[in-house]
Formats: structure tokens, sequence, C-alpha cells
């Protein structure tokens, strides 16, 4: 009997930001999550200021904070409703920063299906092992189970 290895696929714009990865060498490689870092949105008006309104990510070695909303335009089925995430990460924080900048670029504006069924080993996809500790990535990690975990309670009838 043979063993299926195939792995779940990424989202297509999170698969576009592992195949830059893949394609540099791992100096390149902080260079672009350094990017990514610099990329990463201020928060809205709404969240300013109010840290206790969003979720501490504690797997992070920086403080960084999250919060995860789901839009509630009218849909045919609740699980197209639209993710929205945010970060709080501190500047001096590049490598935090940059996590979350990958993973706002390549979740932010996913459906609720999308994001849910983004596969838990995506932040070993980016080719960053060489290039950061794994203690790093799995601050990577909780980022995304903590967002997982906020969409599914979010849209839970």
């Amino acid at each position: 009997m043979s063993q299926d290895t195939t792995r779940a696929e990424l989202p297509p714009a999170l698969q576009e930001i592992a195949d830059d990865f893949a394609d540099l060498l791992a100096p390149q490689r902080l260079e672009l999550l350094l990017e990514f870092s610099e990329g990463l949105p201020e928060l809205p008006a709404r969240y300013a200021g109010r840290l206790g309104e969003m979720e501490q990510v504690h797997e992070c070695q920086s403080p960084i904070f999250l919060a995860v909303e789901v839009g509630d335009e009218p849909a045919d089925a609740p699980g197209d409703r639209p993710v929205h995430l945010f970060f709080s990460a501190p500047q001096e924080a590049p490598t935090t920063r940059g996590f979350a900048g990958i993973l706002h670029e390549g979740l932010d504006g996913l459906t609720v299906h999308e994001v849910l069924a983004v596969p838990e080993d995506a932040p070993y996809r980016f080719s960053l092992g060489e290039a950061v500790s794994p203690l790093r990535l799995r601050g990577m990690v909780g980022m995304l189970s903590r967002i997982k975990r906020q969409v599914a309670l979010k849209t839970q009838s």
C-alpha cells in the first residue's frame, strides 16, 4: 500500500512568496525578510494604542500582537467571507516583523476557507531554516496557529 506523500498546497500569494525565498541564497533571504519587515502595514487607528484588544503571540521572542477580523459582507457561504490581519511588532524586531509581513501579504484578504486550509507547516516552506534559528521560526508557526484559531472562533455558529 503506497503512502500519500503530497503536501497541502499554499494559497497562490503565499506560494509566490515561498518561491521567491527559495530562489535566493541564505544571506539574500535575510534581505528579503527585512523587506517584508519594512512593508508591514501600520495598525489602523482603531487598534493604535489598544494592544490589550489584540492577541499577543507568546511564541515570538519579541512582543508581537495580532488581530483578525472576518468580514461580514453578504456572502453565499460563511466560508467565503474575507479575513483581514493586523499586526503590531516593534521596529527593532525585524525578523518578527518580517514573519508578520509575509503572513499579512500572503493571507490578508483570503476567504475563511482559504485561511483555514493553510497547512500548519507553511512557515517552514520559506527556506528560512538556514537564515534564522528554529526558535525564531517557531514564532511564525505561533502566528499562523493563532490566526487560524481566531478565524475558526469568529466563524463558529
